[in-house]
């Protein structure tokens, strides 16, 4: 490499490196609007997020690395990077065509106006005040339907959202797996719900300490391998993680007095999502690919270790003497029932909150309200109604509130549109590396029973998180698994997991 080429690379990567350190400090300032900034300083702070995220945007948009993307994609340059140059190469590109074709102007007042429509969703849901979340949700939505106007639709229009957060993934695709996991799984909720062998959770239903709550989930989450100093547990009317870098992986969470395990889940479900982010390369660091490859393998993070590990009989075989310890009289029940207890299967009408099995079905709702919103003009004033419509049809509930409703996620009020899908794709990966992880380590549910959580993250930060977004979704699946996607795994777990808890 000659050293002008060298010096390209150093202007490239300083600018990447730049354009990171904008996303750490608005990562900041984000996790600081959602947990406990003063309220009448949000307009301000979205002002200000706003402005930064226009100077960033620029800065990804510039004539300057467009130029220096070229000169490093010829041929001669380019066969003489490194794998985590030409994946720089690579990734930039992609960004920078789709980014380049928003006006700056547009982008900031995009930025601006989400900001505050996720100030005003936390306001609204809490006052179950629809009408008043209504005109922000709408305007999300115009602006989003501008992107995909300048970006170009692809087979559909919401294909181009989808492949933000899944690439390559399409509707038609999902409408073939959505459409078979949704049959197979009505038919085991069925037999689910004719078995004789109900589980008692009568014991859930009663008012545990919040203090004593965050203190086993603190707990719990040091078992996992979650480096407190290199995170830390928040509150915040909706869970969620934030990977600044891998040395700052905030996560939080939300406590219910009279649920003993919500608060518990999220966290282990959060923390999924942090130990990923923790254990990426330090190599990448400073880079677009220090981050998970897509959505959907994250969310396999965070399934993984809240069901298939959290929910596993082996774990409150070694676990729950210690939850019952912090909270004296109140678990007077066996492990089994509390095992049982915490694995039902029953319609419900909080997402969060949901069971695995019929938890797909919430996905399949919203998966089928975006495609309405985007491939069939559904408007924002129709959204409750249609929302309420679904649940009655796929859970056999209904919502008495927005709140319980439509306004129950954050997503829409940022503009997350196409995000949904990825938790169900989670729960398929999830699935699919469980067996390839039993496969290769067969003492894996020992170890879980013995409390020794350690191991399973190491094996996953080998095969998986160390190499952030160095590999594709498919090339991972297929390294780690011998095989692409395939959604019978999940079928197979599920229909294994309660036929034994439901006696089938």
């Amino acid at each position: 490499m000659s050293d002008q080429q060298k010096d390209t690379l150093g202007k490239f990567r300083e600018t990447l490196h730049k354009i990171s350190s904008y996303n750490e400090a608005l990562g900041v300032l984000y996790w600081d609007l959602r947990t406990g900034a003063p309220r009448k300083g949000m307009d301000t702070r979205s002002e200000a997020i706003g402005a930064l995220s226009g100077d960033m945007f620029k800065l990804s948009t510039s004539p300057e690395l467009g130029e220096w993307l070229s000169r490093l994609e010829e041929n001669d340059v380019y066969g003489s990077l490194s794998e985590i140059d030409r994946k720089l190469v690579d990734e930039t590109r992609k960004e920078y065509d789709r980014s380049v074709k928003i006006p700056p102007k547009l982008y900031e007042e995009y930025v601006v106006l989400a900001s505050q429509s996720e100030s005003k969703w936390e306001e609204a849901k809490a006052e179950n005040d629809y009408a008043g979340f209504q005109p922000y949700l709408e305007k999300v939505i115009q602006y989003t339907n501008q992107f995909i106007d300048l970006w170009g639709a692809k087979e559909t229009r919401y294909d181009t959202l989808l492949d933000q957060y899944e690439p390559g993934m399409t509707v038609k695709e999902l409408d073939g797996v959505f459409g078979g996991l949704r049959s197979e799984l009505v038919a085991l909720s069925a037999k689910i719900a004719a078995s004789p062998h109900q589980p008692d959770t009568s014991f859930l239903r009663q008012k545990y300490d919040k203090a004593a709550q965050k203190d086993f989930s603190l707990y719990i989450l040091k078992q996992m391998g979650y480096d407190f100093d290199a995170g830390r547990l928040d509150e915040s009317a909706h869970p969620f993680a934030t990977g600044l870098n891998p040395g700052d992986v905030r996560i939080t969470t939300r406590y219910l007095e009279d649920d003993v395990t919500s608060a518990l889940f999220g966290t282990i479900h959060e923390g999924g999502h942090a130990l990923y982010e923790q254990n990426i390369s330090r190599s990448l660091v400073g880079t677009p690919l220090c981050t998970g490859t897509s959505m959907g393998i994250h969310e396999s993070q965070s399934r993984f270790w809240e069901n298939v590990i959290g929910r596993s009989r082996p774990f409150w075989n070694r676990y729950f003497g210690e939850l019952q310890a912090r909270f004296p009289g109140q678990l007077d029940v066996s492990v089994d029932g509390f095992y049982r207890g915490n694995n039902t299967v029953a319609p419900s009408l909080i997402r969060i909150e949901a069971d695995e099995l019929t938890y797909n079905l919430h996905i399949i709702i919203r998966y089928e309200m975006e495609k309405l919103i985007f491939n069939e003009g559904a408007k924002a004033a129709e959204l409750p109604e249609l929302w309420n419509a679904k649940y009655k049809e796929y859970l056999g509930v209904e919502p008495d509130s927005y709140a319980d409703g439509v306004m129950q996620d954050v997503h829409w009020s940022g503009g997350a549109f196409g995000y949904f899908p990825s938790y169900s794709l989670g729960n398929m990966y999830a699935a699919q590396f469980a067996v390839a992880m039993e496969r290769e380590m067969p003492e894996m549910w020992t170890k879980v029973g013995a409390g020794e959580l350690h191991p399973i993250k190491d094996w996953l930060t080998e095969r998986i998180y160390q190499y952030g977004k160095l590999r594709t979704p498919s090339e991972l699946i297929k390294n780690v698994t011998g095989e692409s996607l395939n959604p019978q795994y999940l079928v197979q777990y599920l229909t294994k997991k309660y036929t034994d808890i439901y006696k089938l």
